[in-house]
């Protein structure tokens, strides 16, 4: 969204919340969140309440959005710089709200993205490309594989297209190897590098093609370019947060797999969207 139709949405809480509206219900069309009657009214205190089941409730319970108490300006506000790629702290001067407040908003929309990008997509197809990456701080010793301290990731790169990315374990054949089966249609052309752990791909009905990286980095069509610039996106995006604690790594590797995926889209629009949608089961 471009600032402009930004600053008109933000001018008022009634306008912002308006906006929000269209995503929340469709054609406008509130319903009970417990019995889907649309049979449902507003109270003097902004709740809705079901004529059938009399359930009451806010126009955001159930919702991503719901589990934080501020406006739907800060929400927008933060949104916007969430889009713009500014850290937790940053977020929090601009938009002069508690650290730990925006910390949970933030939190939170890394969360609906997880959520929302779950079984979105069906196997890839088309060539692939496979490598691991290894996150964590600079330390003295071995690095890349084998190297301690570190998290593993795995990524699956379609050409032309997206990205999925997943923490792993360990980097076992069997790790490697169910995932793969997980993402990745069986025929299709895979290229990886010459780690063993990409051994048991041809037997599992994959055209496996390998690149040596001791010798080239590229052969024609074989190579894994492409994935390896998602690794240097990733990190390079990763260093503004001056570190991210294990628990959390998952969620901030998936918010880099979003935007590299998302990166030609309107990215507000699709946040915004996702912290509309229902958590799960809204009760």
């Amino acid at each position: 969204m471009d600032i402009k139709s930004f600053h008109l949405i933000v001018r008022k809480e009634n306008i912002a919340r308006r906006f929000l509206a269209k995503r929340l219900w469709k054609n406008y069309r509130r319903f009970c969140i417990r019995c889907k009657s649309y049979k449902v009214y507003r109270l003097s205190d902004g709740r809705f309440r079901c004529k059938r089941c009399g359930y009451t409730y806010f126009e955001w319970t159930g919702r991503w959005l719901g589990k934080l108490k501020i406006s739907a300006i800060d929400w927008f506000w933060i949104i916007k710089l969430f889009e713009l790629e500014l850290s937790t702290r940053k977020i929090a001067k601009q938009v002069s709200i508690s650290y730990p407040t925006v910390l949970k908003a933030v939190d939170l929309i890394r969360r609906s993205i997880v959520t929302e990008s779950k079984g979105d997509r069906d196997l890839i197809e088309g060539e692939v490309e496979m490598d691991e990456a290894y996150f964590g701080g600079k330390r003295k010793g071995k690095r890349g594989r084998g190297a301690g301290h570190k998290i593993p990731v795995f990524g699956i790169l379609e050409r032309q297209g997206i990205v999925p990315v997943e923490v792993l374990p360990n980097v076992s054949a069997q790790s490697l190897l169910n995932l793969t089966v997980k993402k990745v249609r069986r025929g299709n052309i895979v290229y990886t590098d010459k780690f063993r752990g990409y051994d048991a791909l041809m037997f599992c009905g994959y055209r496996h093609l390998r690149i040596d990286h001791e010798k080239v980095f590229s052969s024609g069509k074989v190579y894994i370019n492409g994935l390896e610039g998602f690794w240097s996106y990733a990190k390079e995006r990763l260093i503004k947060h001056h570190g991210v604690s294990i628990q959390k790594f998952p969620l901030y590797l998936k918010e880099m797999e979003f935007r590299y995926n998302h990166r030609n889209q309107n990215i507000f629009e699709i946040l915004t969207q996702n912290l509309c949608n229902f958590v799960s089961d809204p009760l």
